[in-house]
């Protein structure tokens, strides 16, 4: 398999015209074309106007809860993993 990533960009009538040298000669070949267009900035994170409103803002903690973890006994004690 070989991969080849490009970055191009589509006509004013929405197409897109590739032409690729994929080093193999009079081959029939499978191709895959996946087309995702770049945000500003590019496409590897998410901008915070894509989060919901208000998802980053505090509303509540379990520091009033009292949580304790129970004890685990000691490790010969365990059941051996299998």
């Amino acid at each position: 398999m070989l991969t080849i990533p490009a970055k191009t960009r589509t006509a004013e009538d929405g197409t897109l015209s590739l032409e690729v040298s994929t080093g193999i000669p009079d081959t029939e070949v499978d191709v895959l074309i996946m087309i995702e267009p770049v945000r500003p900035g590019g496409n590897l994170s998410a901008t915070v106007a894509e989060w919901p409103k208000g998802y980053f803002e505090l509303f509540g903690s379990l520091r009033e809860v009292n949580l304790e973890r129970p004890p685990q006994g000691e490790l010969q004690d365990r059941l051996p993993l299998e």
